[in-house]
């Protein structure tokens, strides 16, 4: 298990604990302090002293992907799944045993995570609450696929990842969005399976300044242009013209995303009549009754509540085929 944390003294204890509780498991936790002032790290030197499944590691502000790949090239030779939690999240019992099992019943599956829940209260706005809801939706691996586009489908502390993959899609790297959300991309375009159990088994702990929601990895912007560089190559393969089915917002940012990668828009598609006719980036906007399964590709690209779940019955309906004749962003 790797766990980088930074100034969480009033946590550690516990994530640690946490990771520990069952006895019979055989663990190993790299615990990367990257740089605290608050005394985390001789809470942590504390407990490895008295329990040599902890080893501790001191950095001078690495950052999350330099604590993750430190972390990773030090763990045991003969670890065959990396797990991965910060050191304010909570392990609920039987979580790694349970994904563990999972992983070995699944072997066609690399990466197994979890349910989670967001606390405490105060901190989980409305917007926390609908994305946690919407992530702990998705569960087989088909589901993922169909959501990795729209936003990031699992709970990166929840994860428990095979070795081997990992080091085939070359682990942790710095780029100009979010580490874990370009790490399930290049999973999914390696081929791999990402599936999460249906139990709840961390808790998801939130705090004023989390990098999550601050840092300019996780500005929306990045997330288009992430989106963009997987998803291109897997329209440019269905070999058809590019619709966008919605001409608001979130359809134009994404095909501005897309355009960096040689991609053009053949048209709009969208329902709002005071739309249908108008242009958009220098294509026209059609009604939905323009489609054609034969003549389309389309990018279902839409951000109202709801809307999404509607154009994929629609398209459904009409004998597309979601990530071969059609893909959602948001």
């Amino acid at each position: 298990m790797l766990l980088p944390f930074r100034n969480v003294a009033e946590t550690i204890v516990e994530a640690v604990e946490s990771v520990l509780s069952d006895r019979e498991l055989d663990v190993e936790l790299i615990a990367v302090d990257d740089g605290s002032s608050d005394g985390g790290g001789a809470l942590v030197r504390s407990i490895a002293a008295r329990d040599p499944r902890v080893r501790l590691v001191r950095t001078e502000g690495l950052g999350i992907v330099g604590a993750l790949e430190l972390a990773r090239a030090q763990a045991h030779a003969g670890s065959t799944l990396i797990g991965r939690m910060d050191g304010d999240d909570v392990a609920l019992a039987g979580r790694l045993r349970a994904q563990i099992a999972h992983l070995d019943r699944r072997p066609e599956v690399a990466l197994s995570a979890t349910r989670v829940e967001a606390f405490p209260s105060s901190a989980v706005g409305e917007g926390l609450d609908r994305y946690v809801r919407w992530q702990n939706a998705a569960l087989s691996p088909d589901e993922h696929r169909r959501e990795l586009f729209v936003e990031a489908p699992v709970c990166h502390p929840s994860v428990l990842v095979r070795r081997d993959a990992l080091a085939r899609v070359g682990g942790y790297r710095e780029t100009s969005w979010a580490e874990d959300y370009d790490l399930w991309l290049r999973l999914d375009e390696a081929g791999f399976s990402l599936e999460k159990l249906p139990e709840v088994l961390l808790r998801w702990r939130q705090r004023e300044g989390r990098l999550t929601w601050t840092h300019a990895r996780y500005e929306p912007e990045r997330f288009y242009e992430a989106k963009a560089r997987y998803v291109a190559p897997l329209i440019a393969r269905a070999g058809r013209p590019l619709t966008v089915w919605g001409a608001g917002p979130t359809g134009r940012r994404s095909m501005r995303a897309l355009e960096a990668h040689g991609l053009r828009a053949s048209r709009f598609v969208d329902i709002d009549p005071k739309k249908i006719g108008r242009v958009a980036r220098g294509v026209r906007i059609d009604p939905p009754e323009a489609l054609s399964v034969e003549r389309d590709c389309v990018l279902v690209a839409v951000g109202a509540q709801g809307a999404r779940a509607l154009i994929r019955a629609r398209l459904d309906e009409w004998g597309f085929v979601e990530r071969r004749d059609y893909f959602s962003v948001a």
